[in-house]
C-alpha cells in the first residue's frame, strides 16, 4: 500500500465519517492569518491564500512562503484550500453543539487560536457553519478561514507535532499491514498442512433451516425497552442449540447484521440480534433531526451491556416453550461491532478505567482517534467500579471495538474467555494502530486471535453515506474491496470461531488458523491476515521497533 495514498486515504476518511455523524458569531471577517513558532511569528493575508485558490495567484509574501515547494506540492495545497465538501448547514451546527463535536472543536481549537492565545473553538464552528450555508462557494477551507469572525492565530509547534502525528499513524499502519503479513505467513508455515479444497466450503451457506421472529423486551429495573430480532434453526444439530447474540454499533441497527445472523443459523446457531436504544440508527435520526441534542445517550456505557445479559434472561425464560430446552444459555458467544465492540468486551470482563482514560483524553493530538471522542463521553458517567461481567458469556468477537483507552491496559486484563478482535487497515473511526494492535497485546487471556482485513474501512462500503461517499471521491486512484470479498472473509472467520469456541465443535479447527486465512486470500488484491498468541512475542517487538524510530 503506497503511504502517498494511504497519506490521502486516511485524512478524507476521517472527514467522511465525521460528516455522517454530523448561533453563528458576529463580527468581521479574518484579514490575517498569522502563524507562531515560538517567539516567531509570520503572517499572510485571507485575501493573497484566496486568489491563490481562485487561479494560483502568488503574490509577493506568499511566494516567500512557498518559497522551495515543488509544483506538486502547490497544487496540492491549492486543492486542499479549495476542496468542496457539501454537507447540510444543519446537521453540522447540530453536531458542533453537541458534547462530541465541542469537545472535537475544543481539540482542534488549541491550534486555531483567536487573539491573545484563547482557543478558537467558537470561532471554528461560526465559521464552519457560516462556510457550509455559502451556497455559492461551500463549505471549503479557504471559505472557513474567510468567514472567520476574527484574525486567526496557528500554533505553529502544535500544527507540526501534529504533522509528525500523522504520519506516525500512516507509518504506523502501513507496518502493522507488513507485519501481520509476515507473521500470518510464518504461523501458516508452522501449522499442519491443510488441503483446503478438500473441506466442505465455509463461504457457503449450511443446511439448517431457520425461522426469524422478532420480539420486545422491557426492563422495568432501567425503564427499558428494546426489540431482539432471533434467528432459530428449525432443528437441533444435537443435544444442544449454541446461542450467539450480536451487538449493533452507533448509529446502527440490529438488521445491519442480519446477514452474519443468517449464515451463523444455516450452521444450526440461535441468533439474537437486540436493539440498543440511545445509540441505535434511531437515536441518530432523531440528532440529524433535531429532536436529540446528542449523538447518543452517555448511559449507554452502562445500559448496552446490560442489555445482553437481559436478551440472555428472556431467552432462557423461552427456552422450554420455544427450544425445548435445548438451547444453550451457559455457554453464549457475542459479537461487537465498534460500540458494540466495546460492549462485547464490556460483558466478558473488562472494566473501565477512569484514570488512564482521563490521562488519555487529556493528550494532545488524541483526537486522530476519531473514536475517543465516543469514549471520552464516558468521563460524564459516575465514576465507580462497574462489573458486567455476564459468566454465561464465554467466547467474544469484537469487530473494529471500541476499546483501547476506556479499559486501558487494566480494565482488559481482567478479560480470561477467549476473543478475536478484527481491525481494517481503512478503519478511520476505531483506527488499528490505537484500538486494536496496543489492546491485543494487553489481553491475558488464552486463545486470543488477531485479523486484519486489508481495505476494511469500518463501515460496509456497499452502504456508504453521502458523507463518506464524498470523501472517498475526493482520494485519487482509490481502489476498493469488493463487499462480497469482505463478507466472505467475515462469515467463515466468525462461523469456525464460535464452532470452535461456542458450539464445542474441533471439527472447525482447521479453519480457525491463518493458513485458512491465506486460503481465502488466494488471487486477491485485498487479502486477510490472522495471527494468534502464538505471535504475540515478535508482534511486541515489533511494536517496540516502531516507537523506538518515532521516538524522537
Amino acid at each position: 500500500m503506497p503511504k502517498k495514498f494511504l497519506t490521502r486515504l486516511l485524512p478524507s476518511l476521517v472527514l467522511g465519517f465525521l460528516s455522517s455523524l454530523l448561533v453563528t458569531l458576529p463580527g468581521r471577517s479574518a484579514e490575517q492569518l498569522f502563524l507562531t513558532y515560538g517567539p516567531a511569528k509570520f503572517s499572510v493575508k485571507v485575501s493573497s491564500l484566496e486568489a491563490f485558490a481562485k487561479d494560483g495567484t502568488i503574490d509577493k509574501k506568499l511566494a516567500v512562503y512557498l518559497q522551495g515547494t515543488s509544483p506538486e506540492q502547490r497544487a496540492e495545497f491549492r486543492q486542499a484550500l479549495s476542496q468542496r465538501a457539501d454537507i447540510d448547514p444543519l446537521v453540522i451546527s447540530r453536531f458542533f453543539n453537541s458534547a462530541m463535536g465541542e469537545d472535537l472543536l475544543r481539540r482542534i481549537g488549541k491550534g486555531f487560536t483567536i487573539p491573545y492565545g484563547i482557543n478558537g473553538k467558537y470561532a471554528l464552528r461560526a465559521a464552519i457553519i457560516q462556510s457550509a450555508l455559502d451556497k455559492e462557494e461551500g463549505l471549503t477551507l479557504i471559505n472557513v478561514l474567510k468567514h472567520f469572525p476574527t484574525d486567526i492565530q496557528i500554533q505553529g509547534e502544535l500544527l507540526l507535532g501534529l504533522g509528525k502525528e500523522i504520519r506516525r499513524v500512516v507509518d504506523g499502519t502501513i507496518a502493522y499491514t507488513k507485519v501481520m503479513k509476515e507473521l500470518s505467513t510464518q504461523e501458516a508455515a508452522s501449522e499442519t498442512e491443510v488441503d483446503f479444497a478438500q473441506l466442505p466450503n465455509i463461504r457457503e451457506k449450511g443446511n439448517f433451516q431457520y425461522t426469524r421472529s422478532q420480539f420486545t423486551i422491557k426492563d422495568a429495573s432501567r425503564d427499558r425497552q428494546f426489540y431482539v430480532i432471533l434467528y432459530k434453526p428449525t432443528s437441533a444439530r444435537s443435544a444442544k442449540i449454541p446461542l450467539v447474540v450480536i451487538s449493533h454499533g452507533l448509529a446502527s441497527k440490529p438488521e445491519d447484521f442480519e446477514d452474519t445472523a443468517k449464515h451463523l443459523a444455516s450452521y444450526g446457531f440461535a441468533v439474537a440480534l437486540p436493539q440498543h436504544p440511545g445509540s441505535d440508527f434511531q437515536q441518530a435520526k432523531n440528532f440529524l433531526e433535531g429532536y436529540s441534542g446528542e449523538v447518543f445517550d452517555i448511559n449507554e456505557f452502562v445500559n448496552r451491556p446490560k442489555d445482553i445479559s437481559a436478551t440472555i434472561d428472556e431467552l432462557e425464560r423461552r427456552n422450554a416453550s420455544e427450544f425445548a430446552g435445548k438451547l444453550d444459555t451457559q455457554n453464549v458467544g457475542v459479537i461487537g461491532h465498534s460500540f458494540g465492540g466495546y460492549t462485547a468486551l464490556a460483558v466478558a470482563g473488562a472494566e473501565i478505567d477512569f484514570d488512564y482514560l482521563q490521562a488519555e483524553c487529556d493528550r494532545n493530538y488524541s483526537g486522530l482517534n476519531i473514536s475517543l471522542l465516543l469514549q471520552c463521553r464516558a468521563l460524564s458517567i459516575p465514576h465507580q467500579a462497574y462489573q458486567f461481567r455476564d459468566p454465561r458469556v464465554t467466547a467474544i468477537l469484537a469487530g473494529n471495538p471500541v476499546n483501547s483507552s476506556i479499559f486501558g491496559e487494566k480494565g482488559l486484563k481482567k478479560i480470561t474467555i477467549p476473543i478475536t478482535f478484527i481491525s481494517g487497515n481503512y478503519d478511520p473511526a476505531t483506527p488499528a494502530v490505537f484500538e486494536q494492535v496496543r489492546s491485543f497485546v494487553w489481553l491475558k487471556t488464552s486463545n486470543k486471535y488477531l485479523l486484519l482485513a486489508e481495505g476494511q474501512a469500518h463501515v460496509d462500503f456497499s452502504e456508504l453515506d453521502a458523507g463518506i461517499t464524498d470523501a472517498l471521491n475526493v482520494v485519487p486512484n482509490l481502489t476498493l474491496p469488493e463487499p462480497s470479498l469482505l463478507h466472505s472473509y467475515r462469515d467463515s472467520l466468525v462461523l469456525a470461531y464460535f464452532q470452535v469456541y461456542t458450539a464445542q465443535n474441533p471439527e472447525f479447527l482447521p479453519y480457525l488458523s491463518s493458513a485458512y486465512a491465506a486460503y481465502l486470500s488466494q488471487n486477491q488484491q485485498f487479502n486477510v491476515y490472522m495471527i494468534s498468541e502464538k505471535s504475540e512475542p515478535e508482534l511486541l517487538e515489533a511494536i517496540r521497533k516502531f516507537r523506538a524510530k518515532y521516538k524522537h
